[in-house]
């Protein structure tokens, strides 16, 4: 997969003091999680930066289901005025390049975003009404 990371943004795990921005990031993209201290306790929490401002966030969690234990997608979120230009899909493969050689990373997600993910790779069903990715 081609690096879609833009020039001026460096995507890295999290540092515990920016608990506050990546709060602020996921709340501008309406989205809650409780797992962000945790993730964050874990080094499980993924921020895109340029010129030191955070510009986007990626917060995983640990599951386990039929095929085992996976990390899993539970927030990600890109400053309104940076969308569109990559910085999600670069927080999405930094998270896939986390994953071991047989670990699987899945998403749930609303169906506006579906082509994000297929974009990504992502194979895509259907989950007690919601969409979800497997990587």
């Amino acid at each position: 997969m081609p690096d879609r990371t833009p020039a001026d943004v460096r995507v890295r795990e999290a540092r515990p003091d920016q608990h506050d921005a990546v709060a602020a990031v996921l709340d501008a993209a309406m989205l809650r999680t409780d797992a962000l201290d945790d993730s964050l306790d874990r080094g499980d929490v993924l921020v895109a930066i340029a010129e030191d401002r955070l510009l986007g966030a990626l917060v995983l969690v640990q599951e386990e289901d039929a095929g085992g234990e996976h990390r899993h997608v539970d927030a990600v979120a890109v400053r309104p005025n940076r969308r569109g230009q990559g910085i999600g899909s670069a927080l999405v493969e930094s998270a896939l390049a986390r994953c071991g050689p047989d670990e699987r990373l899945t998403a749930a997600f609303d169906a506006d975003v579906r082509p994000f993910y297929e974009s990504l790779g992502f194979d895509i069903e259907v989950r007690d009404g919601r969409l979800f990715g497997v990587s």
